[in-house]
């Protein structure tokens, strides 16, 4: 659980306010000034009576970005990773007496220095050997290039030769001098690498699973009468699905079946109810749901060739990282393309169509707006007078976020800073659980009603 105190670069902004004035700033200085310590208390109960408000508003969606599994051992890709480049260096590294480098690794950093030839990246066999050696020492620090564009760079070389056969020479420093074969190899363990990176939580960290069950758990406590909360997710990863198994939560991903689950989105329109205790009675709804929409797709997806019960040729199983390459939308400049394709049109459709029904609210945590795909979207929501959108970032400096803050919108909340705008801290400390609240406030109710008629008695109750 995130208790931290708050730091002095939290901030709780509704259109360009801050509703954390200055109480974050007094760490180090709570002693002599412990009034502050209760504006901070206060200014905290404030803001999570305002977004427990949101949350009962009509429609609810979350999108999850990269951001949001860190804690679990997720990996940003603004550099890379540090998992992602042991993975390959295991891979490519043939041992012996004398070691051989394969290929498709010298490749894979080759395509490193093209994109950033300011980054002191190994290309020669002796240099990745030195690396690989500070790798698992643990004194190297990550590359400093990002993952993306690498992948991007070695589209782009592949994209110069025949579908099949072809060489390709680039005469700069150092040279490229690589067959098709070659590029196609370096660009698939680039991928799988990547797929096992988002097998998570990784070793050691598993306690930051904790706060996606919390997560769930909250989101489970808005009224019933309403519609069932949208978890969007750009994230590979298992953890939302993971953590709804932990709480005995039914997800509705958009898969059916049992031994075999195939994609099949009119699921989506199915709900779960359970009977009365006679066959004459009302049936409930059942409340442990939740609607989850992989954007990007996920490491246990597999395609397959379309037939007559699995007409989309998709299925979904446990995690294999021996078995065929995992459908997913790699971080290329072809993502924006293959979200047009099944299944991503169907489920950027219903992204598209739940955070643009009247009274809808979007909470964005971990996203960092690098997705133009995506950021359309969001417009088109915020073309809507009635929707609300949530942003959850430690340091939003993104040009998107930028331009909605100089518009002073009141329909723009942004959490950021090292604890509320990190998902643990905004879970813990912001987001509330709506059965306490509710709970609370009968209790305050109760005490202010007995306080009233004990000061009309003249036996006024101490108030604390």
């Amino acid at each position: 659980m995130n208790n931290s105190p708050l730091k002095p670069q939290d901030r709780f902004e509704i259109g360009g306010e801050d509703l954390l004035p200055k109480a974050a700033a007094l760490e180090g200085e709570l002693e002599e000034q412990p009034a502050c310590v209760t504006r901070s208390g206060d200014a905290l109960d404030d803001i999570r009576v305002r977004i427990g408000t949101l949350l009962k508003t009509e429609t609810v969606s979350l999108l999850l970005g990269a951001g949001a599994s860190v804690d679990c051992g997720g990996q940003l890709i603004g550099s890379i990773p540090l998992a992602i480049e042991r993975d390959l260096q295991g891979k490519g590294v043939v041992r012996s007496q004398r070691p051989r480098i394969r290929k498709w690794l010298s490749l894979f950093y080759l395509a490193v220095r093209y994109t950033n030839s300011s980054t002191a990246t190994p290309t020669t066999r002796d240099e990745i050997l030195a690396r690989q050696s500070e790798l698992y020492s643990g004194q190297s620090a990550p590359l400093n290039v990002n993952f993306e564009r690498v992948l991007e760079t070695m589209l782009h070389w592949r994209e110069a030769l025949p579908e099949s056969g072809g060489r390709l020479r680039i005469d700069g420093t150092p040279p490229v001098n690589a067959e098709a074969a070659d590029i196609d190899e370096a660009l698939r363990q680039a991928k799988d690498a990547l797929a096992a990176a988002c097998n998570l939580p990784s070793t050691g960290k598993e306690s930051g699973h904790a706060t996606h069950k919390t997560l769930v758990r909250k989101l489970l406590t808005r009224p019933l009468n309403l519609k069932r909360v949208n978890v969007f997710t750009l994230n590979y990863d298992t953890l939302v699905e993971q953590a709804a198994d932990a709480e005995g939560v039914v997800l509705l991903d958009g898969f059916v079946g049992t031994q075999r689950r195939v994609f099949r989105p009119e699921s989506y329109e199915q709900d779960l109810y359970f009977p009365a205790e006679t066959t004459e009675g009302r049936v409930h709804r059942f409340d442990r749901v939740l609607h989850l929409y992989k954007l990007h797709g996920s490491i246990t997806w597999r395609a397959t060739d379309p037939s007559l019960d699995n007409p989309y040729g998709v299925f979904s199983g446990p995690f294999d990282p021996v078995a065929s390459e995992p459908l997913l939308i790699y971080p290329t400049p072809a993502k924006y393309g293959e979200t047009l394709g099944i299944p991503y049109s169907e489920l950027f459709r219903r992204f598209a169509a739940a955070v643009t029904r009247p009274q809808s609210v979007l909470f964005v945590i971990g996203f960092g707006f690098g997705d133009e795909h995506v950021n359309k979207i969001i417009l088109q929501a915020l073309a809507i007078p009635s929707f609300t959108l949530v942003i959850v970032d430690p340091n939003p400096t993104s040009a998107f976020v930028s331009t909605l803050r100089e518009q002073r919108d009141r329909r723009i909340w942004i959490a950021q800073g090292p604890t509320v705008g990190t998902i643990s801290g905004f879970v813990e400390q912001l987001l509330p659980d709506l059965r306490d609240e509710e709970i609370r406030k009968k209790v305050l109710a109760t005490y202010r009603a007995l306080a009233k008629n004990s000061t009309q008695q003249g036996e006024p109750l101490d108030d604390e």
